[in-house]
């Protein structure tokens, strides 16, 4: 037996088939990102507990020295966007979730430039976060804009966006709590109104099977922007948690 299959052996099965919604795109730090990830960790970032939602979850009214409706962002990139709407809603506390750790360094460093005190950030995978970290029908609203398409279809699985994970954030949204989607790729987009119109206690306003506009208060982040130069269009889906 080679070193690799006696390796493969030693993993649980369960473990193997794992499937992964993202892929680790380390990319270099640069120092300043490297420097915001060691000096302002403690601050602004938060580290999942070690048991579930409920069982040792984070205290967010004391991470963020106050109660407020609790947003979040998912895989948000640089961090832009969350930015955006953290600043232009300071009554409201929100939270990041990234994997891209110099995506995390670099909104770490313009927290701290900005003098912005309503985001802390999570630098792990959305499914944990929302599993170990949120309890149920806490969340006042979520966003999900311009997710990895995996548009090879083959690699359809990997969607963050598949039934389970619908019902996951359904879970986590309080009573009359928002979920905004949006992607520039038409079949994710399509895939996506399919799950979310299926899952219980999630209500589209357009209707289902219907897109919505664009909300006015999203923000223009760069992925809309490069597909805008590439042709492509945009398509929005806001849902509403109704029990």
């Amino acid at each position: 037996m080679s070193a690799g299959e006696k390796s493969r052996e030693q993993v649980p099965e369960a473990q193997r088939r794992q499937v992964r919604s993202y892929v680790r795109r380390e990319g270099r730090l640069t120092r300043g990102q490297r420097r915001a990830l060691e000096e302002s960790w403690d601050a602004y970032g938060l580290d999942l507990p070690a048991k579930n939602a409920g069982e040792g979850a984070p205290d967010f009214a004391r991470a963020f020295g106050r109660a407020a409706p609790l947003h979040l962002e998912i895989g948000f990139g640089d961090g832009d966007a969350l930015l955006e709407m953290a600043a232009a809603n300071p009554g409201c506390n929100f939270l990041g979730a990234e994997v891209h750790r110099p995506g995390v360094g670099r909104l770490l460093r313009r927290i701290k430039e900005q003098n912005i005190n309503n985001i802390r950030v999570f630098c792990d995978d959305a499914v944990e976060v929302l599993s170990r970290a949120i309890a149920d029908r806490s969340l006042a609203a979520v966003y999900l804009y311009f997710p990895d398409p995996w548009p090879k279809k083959r690699h359809h699985k990997r969607r963050l966006v598949q039934p389970k994970f619908a019902a996951l954030l359904a879970a986590k949204l309080a009573a009359g709590g928002g979920l905004h989607f949006a992607t520039d790729i038409r079949a994710y987009a399509e895939h996506a109104l399919e799950c979310f119109d299926a899952t219980a206690d999630l209500e589209n306003p357009a209707g289902a099977g219907n897109f919505s506009p664009r909300p006015p208060q999203r923000p223009l982040t760069k992925f809309e922007r490069r597909g805008e130069k590439l042709g492509h269009g945009v398509w929005d889906l806001v849902m509403w948690k109704t029990g």
